[in-house]
């Protein structure tokens, strides 16, 4: 078991000039300590991995089962010379019409079966991340100005934001709805949700059906997902009034289910597709930021202040055969992981009023450990699905010895007994884009996947350049790969989100052809000033 120590990291931060108090005029410092993320590829729990190998071997039965009927028929045809194979498939065969009729009917009926049980391939035409007008942009100084103007925060609230904006990793080019930007009053109104909700969706919808010329008509499914800002009438009949969509369509909304909803809302839209054949289904993620923006001084609840941000993304998901060609992408798998049962995870990212009646979300001391524990059972499920074979046989074999065997060793084989072997995720995937929940959270997940600074440059420069977007992240991450013209033909693309609940959720994609430089992209404007250093 690990020490005490190995919990927890240190990390110097540099508070500035102080600017009164017996230390006004010199440069101070401060020691944080943290816990750290759990190193849970050191305790990975069996019975994720079986429910993993489970999903693998009801998925991969074909490949089973084929070569081995493609063995016994090699071998019956290899033992059979040209003429005796001539007289079994023509002389003997001319006479008994029945058995050749037979034959060909249980061909055609297998295969048959075989494709009606086969799920239908769910392919992303494409997609759009929603960029705001210049006007709402806001550097980190400016933020804390305008904190300060409000009236609403004492100098403590301000300087604790200062800080952790500072360190959070965003940089000064984030967007913040005109609400908390002019308002001096109370910006959490449904008029001003419904405002931004209006801004922001409408705008990744209006360049979405620009770009894949779809009309709004023929979209058959519709999925919005938001967390915090859930009016009546919805925010998927907003869409469907606006854009006067069909009658028949089915539509979803989900609230409540934190950042990484965005892919619930697409494994709900998936699951609608494999039953209603030849459609178009969409998917929205976005949140409102101003309905959310607390006004207390509840240290926690400030949290969210600092790092979320406007954004929205829409995704276009078709089941049509006839769209292979014009796709982006397929969709692999999906992977869902909740931890509600538990009190700790459900209370960890928790919206209520604080002593003043302020609404807010209160965010745990705990999150980084309860979220290091959803993602080791997340990623454990996931690796048989995605990882080579020859590191699931190192893995699971390494695995399989520490549970029956790891303590009873003794001596110099004992401390290596109780490391097991870490399957490297870089050979399962091409390119990571792991939800930008915070500057922290992105460093204690590299270092426990082993990922290079390549593999985390999209999440980190998303982080800097847009904010924490919510469920939306992890699209303006892809958006990034593609303007870099990074993704080519046949890449896999690994999206990982969390959020409250608590859950942790991945997706895999495919993609269909070398993705060029899309004509519109938010990070178009200034993409060749990124990679940015962070330190």
């Amino acid at each position: 078991m690990a020490s005490e120590r190995d919990l927890f990291s240190t990390e110097i931060v540099n508070r500035g000039i102080e600017s009164s108090g017996p230390n006004a005029g010199s440069l101070t410092f401060s020691v944080r300590v943290r816990r750290r993320l759990p190193d849970f590829l050191q305790s990975v729990n069996l019975k994720y991995v079986k429910l993993g190998y489970h999903y693998l071997i009801n998925h991969g039965i074909y490949l089973l089962t084929i070569p081995v009927l493609l063995l016994v028929f090699s071998a019956e045809v290899g033992s059979l010379s040209k003429e005796e194979l001539w007289k079994k498939l023509w002389e003997d065969a001319r006479y008994d019409l029945a058995t050749v009729l037979a034959f060909f009917g249980v061909f055609v009926f297998t295969f048959s079966v075989y494709f009606m049980s086969k799920p239908r391939s769910i392919y992303l035409i494409d997609f759009a991340c929603y960029q705001p007008n210049e006007d709402l942009k806001v550097s980190r100084e400016q933020f804390i100005e305008l904190a300060r103007k409000s009236g609403k925060f004492d100098e403590g609230s301000l300087e604790f934001q200062r800080r952790m904006l500072m360190s959070s990793g965003i940089g000064d080019e984030t967007y913040i709805p005109k609400a908390v930007i002019a308002s001096s009053g109370n910006c959490a109104t449904m008029k001003e949700g419904r405002a931004e909700a209006s801004m922001v969706m409408f705008g990744a919808l209006d360049e979405l059906f620009e770009k894949t010329r779809v009309r709004p008509k023929d979209v058959g499914v519709l999925v919005v997902n938001c967390s915090i800002f859930n009016p009546t009438p919805s925010l998927s009949a907003m869409i469907i009034n606006h854009y006067k969509m069909r009658g028949n369509i089915l539509s979803y909304n989900l609230g409540g289910m934190g950042c990484s909803a965005g892919i619930i809302a697409v494994d709900l839209a998936r699951d609608m597709l494999q039953s209603n054949p030849n459609n178009y289904a969409v998917v929205v993620s976005t949140e409102m930021v101003g309905f959310n923006w607390y006004q207390g001084k509840e240290r926690s609840m400030l949290i969210p202040n600092c790092f979320f941000r406007m954004g929205c993304s829409a995704v276009l998901l078709s089941n049509r055969r006839r769209d292979y060609s014009r796709a982006k992408y397929r969709l692999e798998h999906i992977v869902r992981t909740h931890k509600g049962a538990d009190d700790r995870s459900f209370r960890c990212v928790y919206q209520e009023e604080d002593e003043q009646r302020f609404k807010g979300l209160k965010v745990s001391k705990d999150l980084i450990e309860i979220g290091g524990d959803a993602l080791k059972t997340n990623i454990t499920t996931l690796g048989p699905l995605v990882l080579p074979f020859s590191e699931q046989v190192l893995f699971f074999a390494t695995l399989v010895w520490r549970h029956l065997f790891g303590g009873k060793s003794t001596g110099i084989n004992a401390s290596s007994s109780k490391k097991p072997y870490i399957p490297d995720y870089k050979l399962a995937f091409e390119h990571f884009c792991v939800h930008v929940a915070s500057k922290t959270i992105l460093d204690e997940l590299q270092r426990n996947l082993e990922l290079s600074d390549k593999n985390m440059e999209a999440s980190r420069m998303t982080l800097h350049r847009f904010g924490n977007t919510s469920s939306s992240s992890i699209w303006y991450e892809l958006s990034y790969l593609e303007a870099k013209e990074r993704v080519r033909r046949g890449d896999r693309v690994w999206q990982l989100a969390f959020g409250s609940g608590f859950k942790c959720n991945s997706i895999v994609w495919r993609s269909m052809r070398r993705q060029k430089k899309p004509s519109r992209n938010p990070w178009l404007d200034c993409i060749n000033r990124y990679p940015v250093s962070l330190t």
